[in-house]
């Protein structure tokens, strides 16, 4: 028997601002794409973060187009995060991130060598509890989690094959989980001989439960931040095979709330006129992705609400449409 979903849940449904209910959080926004954006933005909300800090990226696959600028995140981490060390999972997938050795050589050929990088689960696993869920009691994450103070989720937001769309919650959810026990539980049914028999909403909620371990484990010593550029319909772990950019670049937007940065980022995408956002608006909802966004709002993970305050103007609080009014189309850097 299917299991009924309540109106608006359903993740190829968007859901827009005036439906929704519910407190409002604070989401900064900028344009400047650059080093010198990241760093403004990130001053916005790293208020609570101490001691030993985790930046969880995605590093990509070996000459991946559209991840991060590494010499952004080198400035970043350089001037802002000096007791911040990159950190990583291996893959759940075979290819040059599946063992910690092919992982590292991978590392190295896309220029991540400017401070440690951390594979997490190179050593073993961790269970960190999940609070609330219905899919799981515990997540496998690399066992090194446990060693950090304070978390930055700094993504690359962009499509996915199978998620719809990768927002902080993907970076945190299969990002964190170990490579062979906690990528393994969200994406395989157990006993199927179908690596990838997971999909649409019970692989968002998976992943939206793996992620709230970690939400739970940092409390408020964790901040998101979700950079839109090189927006592929294609995740960065299909490397030079992603599919080709369409969606025109918008900003970086940050927050202390996952829901929030995500919900803000998939609204901005859906603020772009019908040609701009085509083709990445339907990668979201044939996947069933928006499910993301619905799962987080009922585990208590934070607001889809927000006021957007623009960092280039004093913080002046601006609509979507304000933001993506003077988007220019797409076009190769």
């Amino acid at each position: 028997m299917t299991e009924k979903k309540r109106p608006g849940t359903g993740g190829e449904h968007y859901i827009p601002y005036e439906e929704r209910t519910g407190g409002e959080s604070t989401v900064y926004f900028t344009s400047d794409l650059s080093a010198d954006g990241l760093h403004r933005i990130f001053g916005k909300v790293k208020g609570n973060l101490t001691g030993k800090v985790a930046v969880k990226l995605h590093t990509g696959e070996k000459h991946g187009p559209n991840i991060i600028p590494r010499p952004w995140v080198e400035a970043l981490i350089k001037n802002d995060i000096p007791d911040g060390n990159i950190v990583e999972t291996n893959t759940y997938y075979e290819g040059d991130r599946y063992t910690t050795e092919a992982h590292r050589e991978t590392l190295k050929v896309n220029g991540w060598t400017f401070c440690p990088v951390d594979i997490m689960d190179e050593e073993g696993t961790e269970l960190f509890p999940v609070q609330g869920g219905k899919w799981f009691t515990d997540m496998s994450v690399g066992d090194h989690l446990k060693n950090y103070d304070s978390f930055v989720a700094l993504t690359h937001f962009k499509g996915h094959t199978m998620g719809g769309f990768g927002g902080s919650n993907k970076n945190i959810g299969i990002g964190c989980a170990d490579g062979r026990i906690g990528k393994k539980w969200i994406h395989t049914v157990k006993g199927s001989g179908n690596q990838w028999s997971i999909a649409e909403e019970e692989l968002m909620e998976r992943m939206t439960e793996s992620t709230k371990s970690v939400f739970d484990h940092f409390g408020d010593k964790i901040v998101y931040i979700n950079v839109l550029r090189n927006m592929s319909v294609s995740c960065d772990c299909e490397g030079v095979a992603a599919e080709p950019v369409v969606t025109p670049n918008i900003g970086i937007v940050a927050s202390t709330d996952i829901l929030a940065v995500d919900q803000a980022s998939v609204d901005l995408v859906y603020a772009l006129n019908e040609h701009d956002h085509h083709a990445l608006v339907e990668r979201m909802e044939t996947r069933h992705g928006l499910r993301q966004l619905t799962y987080m709002k009922e585990l208590g993970m934070g607001n889809d609400r927000y006021r957007l305050l623009d960092i280039d103007a004093d913080d002046k609080e601006i609509s979507v449409k304000d933001a993506v009014k003077d988007v220019k189309p797409f076009h190769a850097e």
